[in-house]
């Protein structure tokens, strides 16, 4: 009983104190009882799917955001884990729970080879080289269609789960629990040395940590959550295809991420949550759909360039100029250390 007391005066003073984690609440909720609200399959097919992508989003920014190692490639990750979750559950009949980590586990070898060549390289000549490894793959997938399906891929895989309200519980929960590990992950030490090395490599370097090494934990990190991703895309559409490692597959996280919010995470989550639902229920105007999309991320990036995320908190949140502690845009002093603003 006095821990729920406890637990419940830590959720009003500390959670429910600041109005952006009082929307993330309600958001949340919103989202458990869509399934009760909305009962159309493709409504919630579209959120699920938005999910995984969700998870694919935030390891670009924990990788690109949060180290600075910028990847127009990431869709390697995400192809060569979908691919390898299919071929051992088609031709091995693994079930899927297996197959999507031992997917992730490739990724994270293919986050070495990645990561390996890119540790000299800094700016457009990384970005260069990370944007030819999936081309790469492509081809080698072309080159064996007998074992990959070529241009049609592989089909016949497992579902993710018997019905569409249980595959949107799934990726939902599984969307949360790797999203908010990921983001415990850039708010440790490790994440503190992954914002350092963006900020000064030379700095870092010359405090005698090992920038590699950690930049090659970055690679590993992020190809592992995005091959989670892979893997359970593959699973919830049935099919491995080449367009999980097409060029679009990369520039989607990016822009999903840049809209949302670069190195927070969470931004990465809002950005697919609105921009991704927003062109699917576009379809109904097909001429004007990408032009709305476009017009859209521009007006967003040109008043609000940090991200929406960030120029809402920065809106309804004021940072104590004392102790750094967030506060309600309504306060007039700090809630930790009484401060006036």
């Amino acid at each position: 009983m006095m821990a729920l007391k406890w637990y419940m005066k830590y959720l009003r003073r500390e959670f429910m104190a600041l109005p952006g984690r009082s929307i993330m609440i309600l958001l949340l909720l919103i989202m458990l009882l869509l399934p009760v609200i909305v009962q159309d399959s493709y409504v919630l097919r579209i959120f699920a799917l938005a999910s995984i992508f969700a998870i694919f989003a935030a390891s670009w920014d924990l990788l690109s955001g949060f180290v600075g190692q910028i990847s127009l490639g990431h869709a390697l990750f995400f192809g060569i884990a979908s691919y390898t979750s299919a071929l051992l559950n088609l031709n091995f009949g693994i079930s899927h729970w297996i197959t999507i980590p031992l997917g992730a586990l490739m990724a994270v070898l293919a986050g070495l080879v990645v990561g390996f060549p890119s540790l000299r390289l800094k700016g457009p000549y990384l970005a260069l080289v990370t944007l030819a490894f999936p081309i790469m793959l492509l081809g080698l997938i072309y080159l064996a269609p007998g074992i990959t399906g070529g241009e049609l891929g592989i089909s016949g895989i497992t579902r993710l789960a018997s019905s569409r309200i249980q595959e949107y519980y799934i990726t939902f929960f599984l969307m949360l629990v790797l999203c908010y590990v990921m983001w415990k992950i850039t708010d440790s030490k490790l994440g503190l040395i992954f914002h350092a090395i963006r900020e000064d490599e030379i700095a870092v370097r010359t405090a005698g940590i090992n920038t590699a090494r950690y930049k090659l934990l970055a690679f590993c990190l992020s190809g592992f959550f995005a091959g989670l991703a892979g893997g359970l895309y593959a699973h919830f559409i049935r099919i491995a295809g080449p367009g999980s490692l097409e060029i679009i597959m990369s520039l989607q996280a990016v822009i999903w991420v840049i809209f949302g919010g670069i190195a927070t995470i969470y931004g990465a989550v809002l950005g697919v949550f609105i921009l991704y639902p927003l062109v699917e229920f576009m379809r109904v105007v097909p001429e004007y759909r990408m032009i709305a999309f476009a017009l859209i991320v521009i007006i967003v990036l040109r008043f609000m360039p940090e991200g929406i995320t960030t120029w809402v908190r920065r809106k309804i949140e004021k940072e104590c100029p004392r102790c750094k502690v967030r506060n309600s845009f309504n306060r007039k002093e700090c809630r930790v250390c009484s401060t006036e603003f």
